[in-house]
């Protein structure tokens, strides 16, 4: 069975969507998990990318996928909405948001450290 190189999250509160593809863009699987697995899972797999549209809650996320020795991007949503091929909903989220992420020219966001993402905006007090 192929590996995942990339794997996209939508996230949501308490069920998140997965699309795991290939390098050349192939599907490798589909999942929906809730949210106590999902740290089991993605622990579970190869060091591979983890892309997943910038949040408030992505840099948590990011953060916990990096200590499992994960890359991770983040992508403005305003970055993905292009790459959707059908109806907006979870499962077409995840999909755009691997396809995204595959873009060599893609710009992506720094996931924000503990210290920044607790500062609020990140700006330091002058």
């Amino acid at each position: 069975m192929e590996t995942a190189s990339i794997i996209a999250i939508d996230l949501a509160k308490n069920v998140f969507h997965l699309h795991g593809a290939s390098e050349s863009g192939a599907v490798v699987f589909r999942k929906t998990l809730r949210r106590s697995r999902l740290l089991d899972f993605v622990g579970s797999q190869p060091a591979c990318i983890i892309a997943m549209e910038a949040c408030a809650t992505a840099h948590w996320w990011a953060r916990q996928f990096e200590a499992m020795g994960h890359r991770v991007r983040l992508i403005p949503p305003v970055y993905v909405k292009p790459f959707l091929k059908r109806q907006k909903n979870d499962t077409a989220d995840a999909e755009a948001i691997a396809e995204a992420a595959m873009r060599p020219t893609m710009r992506f966001v720094a996931v924000k450290s503990e210290a920044r993402a607790r500062a609020g905006d990140g700006i330091p007090d002058p």
